[in-house]
């Protein structure tokens, strides 16, 4: 949370609710909600090292809020943020961990475990399309995360097909 508040942050001053908000938007409905208590927790972690600052603006009628700004150790670490690629595989799965386990601990069968995984991801797939459906479609970006995450699902079930063939030829 901390890269995308000050990748929204660069564009200009707001609050955290505004953040929120434009978040919501930017993301649609597929990405999870952010917590607004989160976010500015975040806000006063992301401040106290220095990559905001903050100013308390007056409101006639409401309590003061505080605006946020990016700082230039702040625009620096979204640069480098920017500049990193994501290289990281999917080594540590906690369903592999669970399939890999199982046989030695006589408490679960691994074509059940398969088979119970993959009714999860066709579920979520269902549900995925029904968003992409609902969502506003000038909302490009939204879609291209529904999207993207559908095409990981279909490469999740392409994978647990190919465990059930490997462990049904050991059988």
């Amino acid at each position: 949370m901390r890269l995308p508040l000050l990748a929204l942050l660069a564009r200009g001053p707001a609050h955290g609710y505004e953040l929120k908000q434009d978040l919501e938007q930017l993301l649609g409905s597929a990405y999870p909600q952010p917590n607004v208590g989160q976010i500015y927790v975040t806000l006063g972690r992301l401040e106290k090292s220095g990559l905001i600052e903050g100013e308390d603006v007056e409101q006639a009628s409401r309590p003061n809020k505080k605006v946020y700004h990016l700082t230039e150790a702040g625009r620096e670490a979204l640069s480098a943020w920017f500049e990193e690629t994501e290289d990281e595989p999917r080594v540590r799965d906690e369903f592999f961990m669970k399939l890999a386990l199982a046989p030695r601990t006589n408490l679960a069968d691994q074509i059940a475990l398969i088979n119970k995984q993959r009714r999860q991801y066709l579920t979520t797939m269902r549900n995925l399309s029904k968003l992409a459906a609902a969502e506003d479609r000038d909302n490009r970006i939204a879609h291209l995360l529904i999207e993207g995450a559908m095409l990981h699902l279909q490469a999740d079930l392409d994978w647990l097909e190919r465990c059930q063939e490997e462990l049904e030829e050991l059988e």
